[in-house]
């Protein structure tokens, strides 16, 4: 028996029924990146492909208690927080990171999902901005995201937004580029701006390409990673992610794939793609 083991790290997000985004998300790219993952859930979403159609709120309280039960036991190598939906929450998931020391925090400002239902209260934008974005290590906002944070419009560039965000408090930011016309990342940690270019999957699927971005990049960080090596893994596995996603699952955005699950599958080649019903073919 090794007292070896990979670094944990925590997801602080919702979940979602249909796997595709949220903690589900954030615990697969956990595995591809090579970490254990654990959860503390803030929201639980009757969510599927195409919409989201109710949230509800895991108590304050036990939002801490999750998270206290982590630390207390296993230890928190690093932290991504996701959705948060309410002031309440954010005030409970602020408390919660009292408890983690000084392990790394990835904050990913969810703010609407991929369907475009709404997944952060317009009262809690404020405190978020207030209260959690100063505590993150690096915040990743998409460009809607980083536009809604920092008020500027839609003529402000990638590295305009990135250095407005960082100027709300966290020590480094990626504005993700999925919606550019390039699809490169933008780091800028208050000292160099850079871009982190990669392949861009059109036909791929994209449902929680954001989650999977934000773990890896919390991964990277607990595996001792610099914020922009970090980054750099983030966007190699999200693109990848996308570019192998389950596009026949659900009638809309199917769900990214950082694991490689039909190719790994020792039944590839017998299970019937996009069905979605396990259906084995002879």
């Amino acid at each position: 028996m090794t007292n070896e083991h990979p670094p944990a790290v925590l997801s602080i997000a919702g979940s979602d029924s249909g796997g595709g985004a949220g903690i589900q998300a954030d615990l697969k790219a956990f595995a591809a990146s090579g970490v254990h993952g654990m959860t503390a859930i803030t929201a639980i979403t009757a969510q599927n492909t195409v919409g989201v159609s109710r949230i509800d709120q895991v108590a304050p309280s036990m939002i801490v208690e999750q998270v206290r039960a982590v630390v207390d036991d296993i230890g928190i190598d690093a932290v991504k927080v996701g959705m948060l939906g309410s002031v309440e929450t954010i005030d409970a998931v602020v408390e919660a990171l009292g408890l983690v020391g000084d392990a790394p925090v990835v904050v990913d400002p969810v703010m609407v999902a991929e369907s475009g239902a709404v997944l952060l209260d317009p009262e809690a934008r404020g405190t978020l901005v207030e209260r959690l974005l100063p505590l993150a290590s690096v915040a990743t906002p998409n460009l809607a995201e980083a536009r809604e944070l920092t008020g500027l419009d839609e003529g402000a560039s990638q590295e305009e937004l990135a250095r407005a965000v960082q100027a709300l408090g966290p020590d480094a930011v990626v504005v993700t580029g999925g919606h550019s016309e390039d699809g490169a990342d933008l780091f800028f940690d208050g000292q160099e701006a850079v871009s982190i270019p990669g392949p861009r999957h059109p036909d791929g699927a994209s449902h929680g390409s954001g989650c999977t971005h934000s773990s890896a990049l919390a991964a990277g960080l607990a595996l001792g990673e610099s914020p922009l090596e970090a980054a750099r893994w983030a966007r190699q596995l999200a693109a990848a992610a996308v570019a192998a996603g389950l596009a026949g699952i659900g009638a809309g955005s199917g769900p990214v794939d950082a694991l490689g699950i039909v190719e790994r599958s020792p039944l590839a080649g017998r299970i019937a793609p996009g069905t979605g019903s396990g259906i084995i073919q002879p």
